[in-house]
């Protein structure tokens, strides 16, 4: 149906709604429609996994998206683009289903040789792009892949390219370690950066870079994300009480992120592990610095390998007198033996999210998986938004998201 409209030289001439404007105004309406809400925990109950039943009438509490009826809706949200590539499609689809989006048709193949074949199916012309690809194990391959994915949306005339990285790898070879150097050595975190640049992407988003000095690396735009929230949400389930908690930091080096996590913990007491490494991916225990006897130790690290250095910290612990011992970190690895040594009883339970996904051979009993879907899902819409959505504030440069918890009022930080 059309309407009428007069000019001062003409007479009544139908203006007609085009297909085209039908369409996008019926994609401005899906941004306003009903959303799918993976906020809980997927649990894995005897290496099987299992969904989390919630008690009648009662909502997830974790950054639960706002009402949207006060939410002007806006034509630009429909110039929005989500592709996945292959290193965690599962999580791929979370995102989009939090956001009340599908998936952008992307074609990726590998040639006979090995060489990696991307194609969009569809234009991405003025549009912002975001590409989900964590460089995780096999992390050269997937990296390639996800400069080749960037190459392809800038020759597609792409208005901006966020490539992002929940894991990033080569995020260790961050510098040359003072005293310990042979020389001659390369830091890989900074070469990545560059090709991740040089390929055309105009912003990264990353989850729980192992060091801040990493995004000094990039020369452009880089918003750092911490999956602290969502462990410290579940942890809040376990009704533990704080007098009994103690965090604890595996090594030296993450005494920052543990004192961190412990403040959010009801400020619960800190211990520290001091080990020894002698060689990658090798590392031996010396002492423990501070008190667990009798309390709840929860280890804080920001991935797990080959689990070397939490398994001889949580022995140390229990040698200590420590009662139980939880493992929480964002990034599984889990390169061999990893799987043998958690699941080796030193552990009550190992809490990970799914930056990385976990191959179903590695399941086992005391595995907790949580999702940084709505994480990073909320994360894409206000960096796409530019602008304030509800519990949100600008100070400066940066941009702080307020998170409700059972604990208390979470923040992690987007840099800007």
């Amino acid at each position: 149906m059309g309407s009428l409209v007069q000019t001062s030289n003409s007479p009544l001439i139908p203006r007609v709604r085009t297909s085209h404007r039908i369409l996008d105004e019926a994609r401005v309406q899906c941004r306003s429609g009903v959303r799918c809400r993976l906020v809980e925990p997927l649990k894995f109950e005897n290496g099987k996994p299992s969904t989390p039943a919630l008690p009648a009438g009662k909502d997830p509490s974790f950054l639960a998206r706002p009402q949207l009826g006060n939410i002007v809706s806006r034509k630009n949200d429909t110039r929005l683009r989500i592709f996945s590539g292959t290193a965690n499609p599962s999580l791929s689809q979370e995102i989009a289903c939090y956001m009340g989006l599908e998936l952008g048709k992307i074609n990726i193949k590998r040639f006979a040789d090995g060489e990696i074949y991307v194609q969009l199916q569809e234009s991405v012309r003025g549009c912002d792009v975001y590409l989900v690809q964590p460089t995780c194990p096999p992390a050269n391959e997937n990296l390639m892949e996800l400069l080749i994915m960037i190459d392809a949306c800038r020759r597609a005339s792409a208005k901006n390219i966020t490539a992002v990285i929940p894991y990033f790898g080569y995020a260790r070879a961050d510098r040359k370690i003072l005293f310990q150097t042979q020389g001659r050595e390369s830091i890989a975190a900074k070469l990545v950066a560059n090709l991740i640049t040089e390929a055309g992407a105009n912003r990264v988003l990353a989850c729980d870079l192992h060091s801040g000095q990493s995004m000094g690396y990039f020369d452009i735009p880089v918003d750092h994300v911490y999956g602290q929230p969502v462990v410290l949400d579940y942890l809040a389930s376990k009704r533990v009480c704080s007098d009994d908690l103690v965090v604890v930091s595996p090594d030296v080096g993450g005494v920052a992120r543990a004192r961190a996590f412990a403040k959010k913990l009801s400020d619960a007491p800190l211990a520290i592990v001091d080990k020894r490494r002698h060689g990658h991916n090798v590392a031996e225990v010396m002492n423990l610095i501070g008190d667990v006897k009798g309390k709840v130790a929860v280890m804080v690290d920001d991935m797990i390998d080959t689990a070397g250095t939490i398994s001889k910290g949580a022995a140390l612990l229990h040698q200590e007198g420590a009662r139980e011992v939880y493992a929480c970190t964002t990034h599984a690895v889990f390169s061999p033996p990893a799987i043998e040594r958690l699941s080796s009883g030193l552990f009550q339970e190992v809490i990970i999210t799914n930056t990385i996904p976990v191959l179903e051979k590695n399941y086992f009993p005391q595995l907790t998986v949580l999702s940084v879907a709505n994480l990073l899902g909320e994360t894409i819409w206000r960096v796409h938004d530019d602008c304030s959505v509800s519990n949100h504030f600008a100070t400066s440069n940066n941009v702080m998201i307020v998170i409700r918890s059972r604990f208390n009022t979470l923040y992690y930080l987007v840099q800007d």
